[in-house]
């Protein structure tokens, strides 16, 4: 892709309402736009990025066996009452139609998800089965106030698990949790992440959050001097000591919940009335689970943890392109010319390798402003072409991480190991 097709700018300074260093690169590099507080605007770039974490996910979660589905955002009114959440529900956006109905926004989906299992499941031999989805949530936040990383509206990955027995129900749970982690070092998070313990509100005693480390979190949890076992603030005055190795010496942290597994048991299923019939004709209950990433909010912890002073430096699993080729402008018409015809031949090359490439051909910009953009944009790979490397026959090749450069030949570089 060109550069300068992107309608898309870099922007030097952004508002001072956002505190969170990860937002304001991602707002300044043009992956995001602000319409409100906590609620943004997906831009190209940032969309590739959601895609490419999407993708993950979506693989990670077929690998399971769960089935996706597509739920409305549009909850009626007399699901929300049937579990008592109507009301209850603090940060649940209420409205009203036309005619008159009413409709929660889905925050969760518990009161949809169950009443459409429980139409296609009767006997135990249905189960257990899982369903999931990748969907827009909306939640009435009073916090809004940190980017990505606390929205009103956002995008969430919600699965649900169904079981008539509970072992079978506690080793899907553990299968998910390995997933998660699976998931976390993918997206570039698991150095960081620590399966946290929880409260289960009103679910169950437990449940298990993934925080990711960062000083910018706006959750606290303690991690273990011995064993790094976390557990977070809402809980730890049950814990003086490590529940894994005894240890009365913990690590206070700054963190952001980027996944939570949750262990529902009947809640929902008793409110809908659902249940299996067993083997021997009595009914069973049926026990629920639920699991949740964000995604938006993995791509804000993402950038919030993966930066330094001059921008983002994207995982290259999610990063919007793999190589961004900047062309760098002299004086000499016939130079400029040479350096377009190398940079479309090392992009074709590169794409044909199944590479993403973005070509920053932008005219009439200094080589400073394309250095700084790259830097701020954060694309693993930076080739640069220019007079001076043409006259040596190569191209200028850094890692967004390393802090130098180096040369490579132009015959070299279509099988570069990237």
């Amino acid at each position: 892709m060109k550069q300068s097709q992107l309608f898309t700018k870099t922007q030097k300074d952004v508002s001072g309402e956002e505190t969170n260093a990860g937002t304001q690169l991602l707002l300044r590099a043009g992956f995001i736009d602000k319409a409100a507080a906590g609620i943004y605007t997906i831009l190209p770039l940032g969309f590739r990025t959601l895609q490419k974490i999407e993708k993950i996910i979506a693989r990670s979660m077929d690998e399971l066996g769960a089935q996706r589905v597509v739920m409305p955002a549009l909850v009626p009114k007399k699901n929300w009452e049937t579990t008592g959440r109507w009301k209850a529900f603090d940060v649940l956006f209420r409205l009203k139609g036309n005619g008159g109905e009413e409709y929660g926004l889905g925050a969760t989906l518990e009161e949809m998800v169950t009443p459409v299992a429980q139409k296609h499941t009767i006997s135990y031999k249905d189960f257990p089965f899982s369903i999931y989805q990748i969907q827009t949530k909306f939640r009435d936040e009073m916090r809004a106030k940190s980017g990505l990383l606390r929205g009103r509206e956002f995008l969430m990955k919600d699965l649900y698990s169904f079981h008539v027995d509970q072992k079978d129900c506690d080793q899907y749970y553990e299968l998910v949790k390995e997933a998660y982690f699976s998931i976390f070092k993918q997206v570039g998070l698991v150095q960081d992440t620590y399966l946290t313990l929880a409260s289960g509100g009103t679910f169950s005693k437990f449940s298990h959050e993934f925080q990711t480390v960062t000083s910018a979190g706006e959750d606290t949890i303690y991690l273990c001097d011995n064993c790094g076992f976390a557990i977070n603030r809402e809980i730890k005055e049950e814990y003086p000591k490590c529940p894994e190795c005894g240890c009365d010496k913990f690590n206070e942290k700054k963190s952001i919940e980027v996944g939570n597994i949750f262990k529902l048991g009947v809640k929902y299923s008793e409110a809908f009335g659902f249940e299996a019939v067993g083997a021997d004709g009595g009914k069973l209950p049926v026990l629920m689970c639920c699991y949740g990433i964000g995604l938006t909010r993995v791509i804000g912890t993402v950038a919030e943890i993966s930066r330094d002073n001059n921008g983002i430096i994207w995982p290259r699993a999610i990063a919007p392109f793999d190589v961004h080729v900047l062309e760098l402008e002299s004086s000499d018409e016939e130079l400029n010319r040479r350096v377009k015809e190398t940079s479309e031949k090392i992009g074709q090359y590169l794409q044909e390798r199944g590479m993403e490439v973005l070509c920053d051909d932008r005219a009439q910009r200094s080589a400073g402003e394309k250095f700084k953009d790259a830097d701020l944009m954060g694309i693993p790979y930076r080739v640069v072409i220019s007079k001076n490397t043409l006259a040596k026959n190569c191209v200028e090749l850094k890692r967004r991480d390393e802090l130098e450069a180096k040369l490579v030949g132009l015959d070299e570089i279509r099988d570069y190991n990237f």
